[in-house]
């Protein structure tokens, strides 16, 4: 098990992050792998939250076990296995400095795309659903896979096909959880071919997994009594923080 106190310092407010992230407070999840990073490489950070990621996709999957479409997940799956190995020849194959500016980048991406859309979404509403471009889900599928397997941050790629459906809540809630728990095994192969399954990352995971399900209940309660717009922002503003040191720091490592 890690015992560095450095990095239970930022692995502990990241898994909280992740749990409120299950337990209602989407996106914000996003946020851990890039924290944890701050201590550890990005790939040990990412293969510490996959197991705990697991053990929460049991509770989402069988919640909303009634509610999915099926022609999305068909559409969307295959795509994102080919994102996903696409992902692990990123990880396997380049310098580990690449990897951090990668996370770096799709952090600090994803945090400015969700203020901006935020500021947006009063106008969305007004907008009617629109079909689906299958060759456009596909390429969303792979992005999600890609992003999902080097940072556990598939979500933006995803939302951005799956939003304009206009889907119903429960529908949109569950889709999303049955694909992003299916695309959490497929990276299961690719993170023990990178030989990160260690006992000492799963030790370190079983430790953190009790918080990150006690955070997932709290988020459930909080997510009903505190108004997200303010907590989301701060949250994003701190990903575009955390995000612009892993580039920093990647871009560093490239270029000695």
């Amino acid at each position: 098990m890690l015992t560095d106190p450095l990095f239970y310092a930022v692995a502990i407010p990241a898994v909280i992050l992740l749990g409120l992230a299950k337990g209602g407070f989407a996106g914000i999840g996003v946020v851990a792998v890039p924290l944890m990073a701050l201590a550890v490489s990005p790939v040990l950070a990412a293969s510490i939250v996959l197991p705990i990621l697991l053990v929460q996709d049991v509770v989402s999957v069988w919640a909303f076990r009634k509610s999915w479409d099926k022609g999305l997940l068909i559409l969307m799956l295959p795509a994102a296995a080919v994102g996903i190995f696409l992902g692990w020849a990123l990880a396997a194959f380049v310098k580990e400095a690449a990897v951090e500016l990668a996370v770096g980048v799709i952090s600090v991406a994803f945090a400015l795309q969700r203020l901006w859309a935020e500021r947006a979404v009063r106008a969305a509403e007004q907008v009617d659903a629109t079909p689906g471009r299958p060759w456009f889900g596909a390429l969303c599928g792979a992005a999600a896979g890609f992003t999902s397997q080097i940072a556990h941050a598939g979500g933006p790629p995803f939302q951005i096909y799956v939003l304009p459906r206009r889907l119903p809540r429960d529908t949109f809630i569950g889709t999303s959880a049955i694909f992003f728990a299916v695309v959490n095994w497929m990276k299961v192969p690719a993170y023990v071919a990178l030989g990160q399954f260690t006992p000492k990352v799963l030790a370190t995971a079983g430790v953190l997994a009790p918080l990150a399900i006690a955070s997932t209940w709290a988020g459930v309660w909080l997510v009903r009594r505190v108004p997200a717009e303010g907590f989301y922002k701060v949250i994003y503003v701190l990903l575009v923080l955390v995000g612009g040191k892993l580039i920093f720091d990647g871009s560093r490592g490239l270029l000695t």
